[in-house]
């Protein structure tokens, strides 16, 4: 199954990848500078939510071609059940 983002979708996962990126550089410097244990954390799970939910609408964008591929009937050889196996996989790897 590829993956094909397009247009909004592209963006929207581009920019919350990016602020994630961003977030985890402030870790970094502030773990060098010595800062708040407190103030870290809070930083580091605004960035752990920014990766979870651009992985989440990756696979949500996975579901839906997924779904188009099957009533389109181009599995490229792949069964219904199969899909879904992976589809599973991939779901569950971010909870």
């Amino acid at each position: 199954m590829e993956l094909e983002l397009e247009g909004a979708s592209l963006k929207a996962v581009l920019n919350r990848l990016r602020r994630a990126q961003g977030q985890i550089s402030g870790v970094i410097r502030m773990i060098e500078e010595g800062r708040d244990c407190e103030d870290v954390i809070t930083q580091l799970a605004a960035a752990s939510r920014a990766l979870d939910r651009a992985g989440f609408a990756i696979i949500a964008t996975g579901l839906q071609q997924c779904v188009t591929d099957i009533e389109s009937g181009r599995k490229n050889g792949e069964d219904t059940e199969a899909m879904r196996a992976r589809l599973e996989k991939l779901f569950l790897s971010l909870a």
